[in-house]
């Protein structure tokens, strides 16, 4: 599907030069001589190169056409995550470079969609909410000011994240998927 160069954002997905490439970062820049252009920063998903490139507002460029199954998931080896499809029950396996950090929320019979490109699982979506333990944090201070009031937590998949001070070890929150960030205790 074309688009226009002003319609780029970041996460997207876009055919160009025989290859397929992720939207890093886009700025749209109005000088004050010559035409408006996007330069947009991006990473190849099979070479795993990176590219700066500068379109004219006016180019329109390939936007790919991505197909999104739901799938659970199933476990994970040293390189691997796995999936099942509920309904054919056909596994596919994802590469763990290409679920970067989120793989570390993924718990087992998690529905979550994989999009697929040309028939080959690209990524992997979570929910935008998933249930973690704590398993430590730090004590909370007397005194300190609302507007510092979070403090360093672990979760039990060892990643880091702000909790506000009356969260302790042991209890169990929610966290948003999309920016790591804690919502609630359970």
């Amino acid at each position: 599907m074309k688009i226009n160069a002003g319609e780029i954002r970041v996460g997207m997905l876009l055919e160009f030069k025989n290859d397929l490439w992720q939207v890093l970062k886009t700025q749209h820049v109005k000088p004050g001589k010559g035409g408006a252009f996007a330069q947009v920063e991006m990473k190849s998903l099979n070479k795993n190169t990176k590219l700066n490139e500068r379109f004219r507002s006016s180019e329109t460029v390939e936007k790919a056409s991505l197909e999104e199954t739901t799938f659970n998931y199933l476990y994970s080896d040293e390189d691997n995550y796995f999936f099942m499809d509920p309904k054919t029950f056909e596994q596919i396996e994802l590469k763990k470079e290409n679920v970067g950090d989120k793989g570390k929320l993924l718990t087992e019979n998690l529905q979550v969609s994989v999009s697929f490109y040309n028939e080959k699982p690209l990524s992997v979506e979570l929910p935008n909410q998933v249930q973690c333990k704590i398993e430590t944090t730090d004590a909370a201070l007397k005194g300190q000011t609302v507007s510092s009031s979070y403090k360093p937590a672990i979760l039990d998949n060892g990643l880091n994240i702000q909790v506000p001070p009356f969260i302790e070890a042991g209890d169990e929150v929610v966290i948003d998927t999309r920016n790591l960030e804690y919502i609630k205790k359970i």
